[in-house]
């Protein structure tokens, strides 16, 4: 490990049981892990698509914050959503959070590992 790589936690316990941390920062590239919807604070998940995004975009936000980024400094996205018949509603949160700043995306379709999870968000950051 190099000593400019610096490793981040949410505090999840998913992080420790499977082995992985929410960001890694290295030189001036932030790599985020994919984000659920939890609200960390309370470990509770929403039932709703855009209050997961919500939560899902605080969460990359204080994360970025945390490493030394902000969300302009997002250059790629990706959003898995569990169901094509969701992405209406989440849209408008995507667009509320990313509209300016306009990163290289990709949508995928897919399941996720927990029946609540709707969508997971991650991002790779450059401040360079």
């Amino acid at each position: 490990m190099t000593s400019d790589r610096r490793l981040i936690s949410t505090g999840s316990p998913m992080e420790r049981e499977i082995g992985y941390s929410r960001a890694v920062v290295q030189g001036d590239w932030c790599f985020v892990s994919g984000v659920t919807g939890y609200d960390y604070a309370t470990m509770t998940m929403p039932e709703d698509i855009a209050a997961q995004a919500r939560n899902c975009m605080a969460t990359i936000a204080s994360v970025l914050e945390e490493a030394g980024f902000d969300m302009r400094h997002i250059a790629r996205v990706q959003y898995t959503v569990t169901d094509r018949d969701l992405v209406a509603a989440l849209t408008p949160v995507l667009g509320a959070a990313l509209g300016e700043i306009r990163p290289a995306a990709t949508m995928v379709i897919a399941g996720l590992i927990r029946p609540e999870m709707l969508v997971e968000i991650e991002v790779t950051a450059f401040r360079g």
